[in-house]
C-alpha cells in the first residue's frame, strides 16, 4: 500500500512562489523598490507678508511661517542649501489693498513680484512658481471678479493674463493658474508668447476640487474672513466627479499647459493615477494645508512617528504617478534625504 503522503509531495504542498523572499533583506528591498522619493520631487510653498523683520507663526499650520521680504533672503539661502529645485510664493495681502477686482494682483511691485526679484538675486537657479488667481487680492475672497452676483469668467481672464505677464517680467519661471476659470491657460499662453516669454512654463492647477482641506491655507493668506461661508462651487470641481477631471486636463493640455496639478493630493490619489495613465504628462500633487495640518498635528500629539508618516504620505503620490509634490514638508524631507547621501 502506498503511503498517502511522501516526502516530495509534502515539500511541494508549500508555496513555490514566496513574495517574502524579496522582502527578507534590506539590499533586496532596495533592488525591487518600485518608487523612490528624492529631493528632486519637492516643491516648497513659501508665504510672504508685509512689514519688517517678520517670521509669523500660522496657528492652523504648526511649523509654517509667513516671512516679510527682509527675512526672505535667509529662507531662500536655506532652501537652496537643501537643493530643493523649486519654490512657490503665496502672499498675505494687506486688507487695505484688497478690492472687488483684485487690482493689486497686477501691481508690478506687489509682494509676489518683489519676492521673485529677491529670490533671483539670491539664487538665480532656484525655480520660482507663481500662483495666478485673484483670491489673495479680492475683498470678497473669490478667485475672480464678481459681476451681477456671479463670478465673471471672461472679465477675470483679462486680469489673470496681466497678472501672469507681470510675474514673468519679474523673473517667474513657472506660471501656475489656480483660479479654475475656463480658457485661462490658452489666453495666458498667448499673452506670454506675444510678449517674448515663450520659455516661461505653465503648470496648471487643471484639477482643483472645491475642498474642505483648504482652510489653513486661507488663514495663511488672509482670505478666510473675506470668503467667510461663501462657496467656490461654481468654478472649482465637485469632489464627487472624476471623469470631469480628465476633461479638464485634456483642455488645459490642448491650450498649452506644460505640466498639471491635482489639488488636494491624498484624497484624490485615484484622480492622479487616472491623469498619469491617460495623458503621460508631468503630473504634480499639492499636499495641501489641511493634509499637512492633520499630519503635523498628530505628530505633535505623539500619535505618529514623524519621519515614517511623512515619507509614507509622500511616497503615496509617487506610487499614484506623480512627477513631484508641492508640500510644506519639503525642507524636513530634504534634510533627511541629503543626510542619507553622506
Amino acid at each position: 500500500m502506498k503511503e498517502p503522503h511522501n516526502k516530495l509531495f509534502s515539500i511541494n504542498s508549500y508555496p513555490r512562489v514566496r513574495m517574502r523572499r524579496n522582502r527578507m533583506h534590506e539590499f533586496s528591498r532596495r533592488l525591487v523598490s518600485e518608487n523612490n522619493l528624492t529631493v528632486d520631487d519637492l516643491i516648497y510653498p513659501i508665504f510672504i507678508t508685509y512689514g519688517l523683520n517678520k517670521k509669523e507663526k500660522i496657528n492652523s499650520m504648526p511649523g509654517i511661517y509667513r516671512f516679510s521680504l527682509d527675512r526672505l533672503e535667509t529662507e531662500i539661502k536655506y532652501i537652496s542649501s537643501l537643493n530643493i529645485p523649486a519654490i512657490a510664493f503665496f502672499p498675505q495681502t494687506e486688507n487695505k489693498l484688497k478690492t472687488s477686482d483684485g487690482r493689486e494682483a497686477v501691481n508690478k511691485n506687489n509682494l509676489v513680484c518683489e519676492a521673485i526679484r529677491i529670490s533671483k538675486k539670491v539664487n538665480p537657479e532656484l525655480g520660482i512658481i507663481c500662483d495666478v488667481a485673484l483670491d489673495p487680492y479680492t475683498d470678497h475672497g473669490h478667485d475672480g471678479v464678481i459681476i451681477d452676483n456671479h463670478i465673471d469668467n471672461d472679465k477675470t481672464l483679462e486680469i489673470l493674463c496681466q497678472q501672469s505677464l507681470i510675474q514673468a517680467e519679474a523673473g517667474c519661471n513657472i506660471i501656475a493658474p489656480s483660479d479654475m476659470m475656463d480658457g485661462r491657460v490658452g489666453l495666458i499662453r498667448d499673452t506670454l508668447d506675444k510678449n517674448g516669454f515663450i520659455n516661461v512654463q505653465i503648470m496648471s492647477y487643471a484639477v482643483k476640487y472645491a475642498s474642505a482641506f483648504y482652510g489653513p491655507f486661507r488663514d495663511a493668506v488672509g482670505s478666510s474672513i473675506n470668503l467667510s461661508n461663501k462657496s467656490k462651487n461654481s468654478y472649482q470641481m465637485d469632489p464627487k466627479n472624476s471623469d470631469e477631471a480628465l476633461r479638464e486636463i485634456e483642455l488645459d493640455l490642448n491650450e498649452g499647459a506644460d505640466m498639471v496639478i491635482v489639488k488636494p493630493g491624498m484624497p484624490y490619489l485615484d484622480i492622479i493615477h487616472k491623469v498619469r495613465e491617460n495623458f503621460k504628462v508631468p503630473t504634480y500633487a499639492y499636499q495641501v494645508s489641511g493634509e499637512y495640518s492633520m499630519i503635523k498635528g498628530a505628530i505633535d500629539k505623539g500619535w505618529f512617528d514623524e519621519e515614517k508618516i511623512i515619507f509614507e504620505s509622500l511616497i503615496a503620490f509617487k506610487r499614484a504617478g506623480c512627477s513631484g509634490i508641492i508640500t510644506y514638508f519639503a525642507p524636513y524631507v530634504a534634510e533627511i534625504l541629503n543626510n542619507r547621501k553622506i
